[in-house]
């Protein structure tokens, strides 16, 4: 029994992602050792490549042993950016250009007057710079009743999303949100800010997983838009979340036809390789 196995379009490296590791090459080329205000993508393969050619993480400001440090993809907060200017670094911004306009969005809500909703993950480090330009007037949620349980509600609410989430799953927080606001005198102002790379990576991983009746998404276990990805295509066949080819157990493959793949924007397509050479290996599949 033949099995088959295809690849979803668009995998390999998001823009922000592949810009951010360019400009942190050309980086550590010209000068030697960098350092990285904390991981610059949620990819161990990745950040384990970096540091190969001198480029480390550090956890804290304090902590900062150079005189160069580089903000990654996830953005800071404008507190953070004061804190590295006090100590006098020189910044490689290396910032997603979405998340920068994320932040814009809600530093000018926050300034109109506006209470700031973000959707997303409150513990994620791109959320936590979002909300940190918004002067911390607001709260970060996945969950619409957090809303309903302000006590006043505000009379002004802005809302955004982190850059990775599932534009189904805002859509509905914002349905939610209306009935909750309704009859309330309150004002909504939403602003779409999920990233285009992220959606069109999930339209086609959708897409895919429609069609097969097996899914492997590739991507660290810590990526948000990674889970993103797994939690969309497992709504429509059996998903397996693995980083690496070596993840994959045989057992898995039993009884499936077709199998798909797709990965994270901060999977780099050599390891989606991997994964399919693997596979094409497993299932005797040659072309």
């Amino acid at each position: 029994m033949s099995i088959k196995i295809e690849k979803a379009a668009g995998t390999g490296f998001c823009f922000g992602v592949r810009r951010a590791i360019t400009t942190l090459e050309k980086t550590a080329e010209e000068q030697g050792k960098i350092e990285t205000l904390g991981a610059v993508v949620h990819n161990q393969q990745v950040l384990q490549r970096l540091a190969e050619l001198g480029i480390t993480v550090a956890n804290t400001i304090e902590g900062v042993k150079g005189n160069t440090i580089a903000i990654g993809a996830h953005g800071v907060g404008p507190e953070v950016a004061k804190k590295i200017e006090r100590r006098k670094l020189k910044i490689v911004d290396t910032t997603c250009r979405f998340v920068h306009r994320a932040q814009s969005v809600a530093q000018r809500l926050s300034k109109a007057g506006f209470f700031v909703v973000v959707y997303g993950d409150v513990n994620h480090p791109e959320v936590k710079g979002i909300l940190a330009w918004a002067d911390n007037k607001g709260i970060a949620t996945l969950d619409a009743k957090t809303i309903a349980e302000l006590n006043p509600l505000p009379k002004q609410i802005g809302i955004l999303a982190q850059t990775t989430q599932i534009p189904a799953n805002f859509n509905e927080f914002i349905k939610q949100l209306v009935d909750i606001t309704l009859n309330k005198d309150s004002e909504l102002h939403i602003v779409d800010t999920i990233c285009h790379d992220i959606r069109r990576r999930q339209e086609s991983a959708q897409k895919l997983a429609e069609k097969v009746d097996l899914m492997f998404v590739v991507g660290d276990h810590t990526s948000a838009n990674t889970n993103r990805l797994a939690e969309l295509c497992g709504h429509s066949t059996k998903t397996h979340l693995i980083e690496t080819a070596a993840e994959i157990k045989p057992g898995w493959l039993k009884g499936h036809k077709h199998i798909g793949i797709t990965g994270g924007a901060s999977t780099a397509e050599e390891t989606i390789d991997e994964v399919l050479a693997r596979l094409k290996k497993l299932t005797g599949e040659s072309s």
